[in-house]
């Protein structure tokens, strides 16, 4: 069992990829906070499509972007890295400018914005791990790439509240904030190129299956499908028990996003770093284990019924984001430390559309969960969520006896998988 690692702030904006990398992902992160959560409401107000037909568009965007992940991965791996990251902004750029030019009625314009802004959605944190992997190692990695999803959600919540203050203006706001978010992107498309980070990729021995994922990296894969529904849970699954089960105001759904929001952004790096002194694989495990712990106390909580329902929904809400921060701090830090070197673009590229796989399956699985009731709903997603934990710690026994025999890990030093 290793020691805590402390991670100074000037150490930890360095292995994060430098100052001006960090002012790139602060100004992305706004950017998208500016226009991501009314791209629908952009659809349906600004270009006059139906909200059925806004929504389908939206997402075969997002699903079309997954596509794309496989020719990002092989790109990373022949060494691209600022590169491949501003231009996960860039495309952005294109599709904010398309939303733009895009007249009302015209579907297949938003549409295609809307698959430049997925494929720009989707490539940006494969592109941004293989960056941050480059620049540092270890348990400084882990909490860099903490630092950055610390620092991503502080700009999504901050663009978020700046748009809904600028909705009153109807049509025209929502322009002007698409355009701030094209402005945005494009000045961060341009801070991320300017620090000129390339890998030199290794040359992967002959034979080696770098296209097809390694074992224990497929217990991972499948396990972060199941996972990542966590994310959603506040966005899909609460709302829809509050308001329709509960009958709760809409406001507490709206302060339950907002303290998750505060919590991932004041606690991810404290707690990355806290649980550095055990292995990836177990704070993995142990992450699917409260997050299936606060889906057992939402079902005890919605058993309360209307009056004292909410405010336990909310207090259990607080366990499952605290679930969600040590995942996040762990799967994306395992992924890199499991991968070859020469294939790690590929192995972070196939963690990518597990996640997107995920997050997009999620809201339909939720819903239809519901509608049997609070105990299919919750049930189920304990079951699951338990049954992936189970097969990230069962898979620990290997790896330590592959690491032994090898004397380190897959990559980034002794035992960096484990």
């Amino acid at each position: 069992m290793a020691t805590t690692t402390k991670i100074r702030p000037g150490a930890l904006v360095r292995a994060s990829g430098g100052p001006r990398y960090a002012v790139a992902l602060a100004v992305d992160a706004l950017g998208t906070g500016l226009l991501r959560p009314f791209l629908l409401l952009y659809g349906v107000t600004v270009l006059r499509l139906s909200p059925p037909v806004t929504g389908i568009a939206m997402t075969v965007g997002a699903v079309a972007g997954l596509v794309c992940m496989p020719a990002v991965g092989r790109w990373l791996d022949r060494g691209a890295r600022s590169t491949a990251v501003a231009a996960s902004m860039l495309v952005r750029v294109l599709g904010v400018a398309l939303l733009l030019a895009a007249p009302a009625g015209h579907v297949w314009l938003f549409a295609t914005a809307a698959l430049f802004l997925g494929i720009g959605n989707q490539a940006w944190p494969a592109a941004h791990a293989a960056l941050v992997a480059t620049v540092s190692h270890s348990r400084e990695r882990d909490a860099a790439l903490a630092g950055g999803r610390a620092l991503r959600n502080a700009g999504l919540g901050a663009g978020a509240l700046l748009a809904t203050a600028c909705l009153t203006g109807g049509t025209t706001a929502l322009q002007a904030l698409a355009a701030v978010t094209g402005l945005a992107y494009l000045a961060a498309a341009a801070l991320a190129w300017s620090v000129h980070i390339r890998a030199h990729p290794a040359a992967a021995p002959a034979g080696d299956g770098a296209d097809r994922p390694a074992p224990r990296m497929r217990t991972v894969l499948a396990a972060n499908v199941v996972y990542v529904f966590c994310l959603n849970v506040p966005e899909v699954a609460l709302p829809l028990v509050l308001v329709t089960q509960l009958h709760a105001s809409p406001v507490w759904p709206a302060a339950i996003f907002v303290a998750n929001t505060v919590l991932v952004v004041t606690l991810q790096v404290p707690v990355t770093v806290l649980l550095s002194r055990f292995s990836r694989r177990t704070v993995l495990a142990l992450a699917g284990v409260v997050i299936a712990g606060s889906y057992l106390g939402f079902l005890a909580a919605t058993s309360l019924g209307v009056g004292w329902g909410a405010p336990a929904v909310a207090a259990v809400s607080v366990v499952c984001t605290l679930g969600e921060i040590i995942y996040a701090g762990s799967a994306t830090a395992l992924v890199t430390a499991l991968a070859p070197v020469p294939v790690l673009g590929r192995a972070l590229a196939r963690f990518q559309l597990s996640t997107g796989f995920g997050l997009a399956v999620s809201p339909a699985v939720i819903t239809a969960l519901a509608a049997h009731g609070p105990a299919a709903l919750w049930g189920s997603l304990t079951a699951a969520t338990l049954v992936s934990a189970a097969a990230i710690e069962k898979d620990q026994a290997p790896a330590r006896r592959s690491a032994r025999r090898h004397g380190s890990g897959p990559s980034g030093g002794a035992g960096a998988g484990r």
